[in-house]
Formats: structure tokens, C-alpha cells, sequence
């Protein structure tokens, strides 16, 4: 999957940008309050042990989207695409498995899928739209 042959580099920029700052804010919430964070998508109390783990989750979200971060290039880069749509695609899938197992109910668990299904839609989309043009 390359995102330089993209017809649409402005649309794919706005949704890497967007994913990227969405994910930031995710990944700072995570780092200053895990315990809310969490408890929001699992649905119950946290154990005071869960929350280191979420503290590197959200340090690996950062990571994530320091590396990820649209580049120079029009469209944002194929680097940028890739790890955004393979991130947002895969989140999507394991959190609406926790979700339809029943296993996390929490009150923003099927937003956030919603979310990231959407976003992995956009990029699926805009990609297939520039391989048919070429």
C-alpha cells in the first residue's frame, strides 16, 4: 500500500492529522489518568495494578503518533498511512472482540470502535480510490 498515489493528498492529510491529535489526546489521557481512561472502555473498576500497563499504553500511542505524524509530502506519506491505517483497522477489530464477548461494557468502548473503524474506512477508501486512477 503506497500513499503517494493517492488523487486526494489534502482529503488523506486531514485524516492522518486527525487520527494522529485524536491519538495524542488518547495517548496523554492515558499517561495522566489511566484509571479513568480505562474504566471508560472496560466498564468497572481498575485494579491500582492495571495502571502502569496503561500508562505505557499511552506512552506507545505517543511513540506511535511521533512516528506517524504526516510528513512534508502532500498526501502525508505512505509511512504516515500505513502505520495509521494498520493501527486504526487492527484497534478497531480487538476492542469490538472485547466488546461483543462482553468482556469490557464501558460507556465509551463502542464510540472509540466506531471511531477508529471510521477512520481505517477513510484511509481504505481514499487508497482505493488513487489505485483505480493510476
Amino acid at each position: 500500500m503506497e500513499a503517494p498515489g493517492l488523487q486526494s493528498p489534502p482529503v488523506m492529510r486531514r485524516i492522518l492529522t486527525f487520527s494522529a491529535i485524536v491519538e495524542a489526546g488518547t495517548g496523554l489521557a492515558l499517561v495522566a489518568a489511566p484509571a479513568f481512561v480505562l474504566s471508560s472502555l472496560i466498564g468497572g473498576k481498575v485494579a491500582e495494578e492495571s495502571r502502569p500497563l496503561g500508562r505505557c499504553f499511552g506512552i506507545a500511542i505517543l511513540a506511535l503518533v511521533m512516528a506517524c505524524w504526516p510528513g512534508r509530502e502532500p498526501s502525508g506519506g505512505p509511512t504516515a498511512f500505513r502505520g495509521l491505517l494498520s493501527y486504526n483497522a487492527l484497534i478497531a477489530l480487538y476492542l469490538a472482540v472485547l466488546g461483543a464477548a462482553a468482556q469490557w461494557t464501558g460507556l465509551l468502548l463502542w464510540p472509540v470502535v466506531g471511531l477508529h473503524a471510521l477512520v481505517a474506512l477513510a484511509l481504505i477508501l481514499l487508497w482505493r480510490r488513487g489505485q483505480t486512477r493510476r
